[in-house]
């Protein structure tokens, strides 16, 4: 049978440093993400404890709760001491904060600037290892009718139809639209390929009524905005 030394049982440790106790002594905004992740997993191992062992997924994880968004069930089981279900559970965890904050976003109904449509944007993509294409609909008052992914694409791109652009936007009786999508790489710097793209749109939505107010490029740290670089043309 195992046994475990008393360093590495969160039980034995005094009551206000387990992260359980400490969270309900002193509330969970006083957590370290390590002692809020090592919560999630439970226990430990022979030789480490569930805070070692949450220290070890953020440590692979550079330290950064956006890269361990985006690691994988197969990326998470690799961790000494996580396995199926703990991996379960912190992916759950995750999406649920995804999902709040995107609720969160949802909750404001209009656009006035880029930064508003970036904070839309960043909630659904700022934590994938793939690129998507998503657009941000919006009626005349420039409030948010919804938004809705176009395209889902590899590490390197993905391809958008303006077909499917439009005639989702006219189904939708939007009077304008913002584009956005990210890159896995986290920079924000606009390709070639992203230039074309925003062009064919914005012609297309000249022509069709229905105006391209921005393209936005989510990174890791922020964002391109088309049009406060003044480079939003057809």
């Amino acid at each position: 049978m195992e046994t475990y030394s008393n360093k590495t049982v969160i039980r034995n440790w005094a009551e206000e440093d387990r992260p359980r106790e400490k969270l309900l002594l002193k509330g969970r905004h006083n957590l370290s993400d390590a002692e809020l992740l090592a919560i999630l997993i439970g226990s430990g191992t022979k030789n480490e404890s569930a805070l070692d062992v949450a220290k070890s997924i953020l440590h692979k994880a550079n330290d950064n709760l956006a890269e361990l968004a985006r690691m994988g069930f197969n990326e998470l089981i690799q961790v000494k001491g996580i396995g199926k279900a703990r991996a379960v559970t912190i992916s759950a965890a995750l999406e649920l904060g995804r999902r709040k904050d995107e609720s969160i976003v949802m909750e404001k109904e209009k656009i006035f600037k880029s930064l508003d449509a970036y904070t839309i944007f960043r909630s659904t993509m700022s934590d994938h290892p793939y690129e998507e294409f998503w657009i941000i609909l919006l009626n005349k008052g420039n409030k948010v009718i919804r938004k809705c992914c176009i395209s889902e694409g590899g590490i390197s791109g993905t391809v958008v139809d303006p077909k499917k652009v439009f005639k989702i936007a006219l189904d939708h009786h939007a009077s304008s639209i913002i584009l956005g999508h990210n890159h896995p790489s986290g920079t924000t710097k606009p390709s070639e390929a992203d230039n074309n793209i925003t062009k064919k749109l914005y012609a297309a939505g000249k022509m069709l009524d229905v105006d391209v107010l921005d393209h936005l490029i989510i990174g890791d740290n922020g964002f391109y905005s088309y049009a406060d670089e003044g480079a939003l043309t057809g």
